[in-house]
């Protein structure tokens, strides 16, 4: 076990496209996106110890320790491996709680990788993967820690390498349920399955965008607003919704045209996860396997 506190990023992802392509009988919706990480996100200080309990802070308002993401995934990691060992974990929050950015899902893979490595379970990415995909269905995809195209529920994951563009992300202020879009009556749920290269290749969006935009006035606000300058769209259920830019430069000079009161953010695609480049770090420094 190592015991030094490390310091490990959660970073935000877009859904840089999303379409449904059906609906199961069990409720849950066969889908088509394409994972794309960013250089941007939440922060994990993870102190291994020998308590066998978890301690998590700060508290977040609103949402008890057991239903905490984070705290979920440890116990969960505790269980699958047999491990005994425990740990303090400090969360640095800035993105969006219901953002659609993968903000929850994202901590609960980045504790996965992270005490996965410092307990030294020796679990697999399959075996996190796993353990993931029972706390959410985008967690598996922060575990393997590569843009991927998904289908399925969005378990079914091929790596992809698109554009590591720049985006302004925006925040209206607002919390949507995907439970709320995505039992709407009036969500696209025909969408023709295609392959990646053709989806690549023509205009990208998002079938849960215009129930989004029919029932929050703010977020189709903020997406016209944005159109004018760059292509927008939403990312996941929302609310957060994107413009993509060639350089980081041209979405500086969109956001300095945005009000002061406006959340907002800029940051470049990643194609691999900055929590494995953080891994190969680390593994590096205690001249260990990860």
């Amino acid at each position: 076990m190592i015991t030094d506190t490390t310091y490990w990023p959660s970073p935000a992802k877009l859904n840089l496209f999303l379409y449904i392509t059906g609906r199961r009988d069990n409720g849950y919706h066969d889908l088509q996106t394409l994972f794309q990480f960013l250089d941007y996100g939440d922060k994990l200080a993870i102190t291994a110890n020998n308590s066998g309990s978890i301690t998590l802070t700060p508290e977040i308002k609103g949402v008890p320790l057991k239903d905490n993401l984070i705290w979920k995934a440890a116990n969960a990691l505790q269980e699958k491996s047999g491990c005994h060992y425990g740990a303090h974990i400090e969360l640095d929050k800035i993105l969006p709680m219901g953002g659609g950015i993968g903000g929850g899902s994202s901590n609960a893979a980045t504790t996965l990788v992270a005490l996965n490595f410092l307990w030294q379970t020796g679990l697999s990415d399959d075996d996190l993967a796993e353990i993931g995909l029972k706390l959410g269905a985008d967690v598996p995809v922060f575990v393997r820690g590569f843009a991927a195209f998904a289908e399925g529920v969005g378990e079914k994951l091929v790596k992809s390498e698109p554009e590591e563009k720049w985006y302004l992300v925006v925040r209206p202020d607002v919390s949507i349920s995907t439970a709320d879009i995505f039992t709407h009556p009036d969500l696209t749920r025909n969408s023709p399955k295609r392959p990646l290269q053709e989806l690549l290749s023509g205009s990208q969006e998002n079938d849960c965008e215009k129930i989004v935009r029919m029932l929050y006035p703010e977020v189709d606000k903020q997406l016209s607003w944005l159109l004018q300058y760059a292509p927008s769209r939403l990312t996941g259920t929302g609310s957060c919704v994107f413009s993509v830019f060639n350089t980081q430069k041209d979405a500086q000079d969109t956001r300095a045209m945005l009000s002061d009161n406006v959340s907002a953010f800029i940051a470049q695609g990643k194609n691999i996860s900055p929590l494995y480049e953080t891994l190969t770090e680390y593994a590096a420094q205690y001249k260990v396997r990860c």
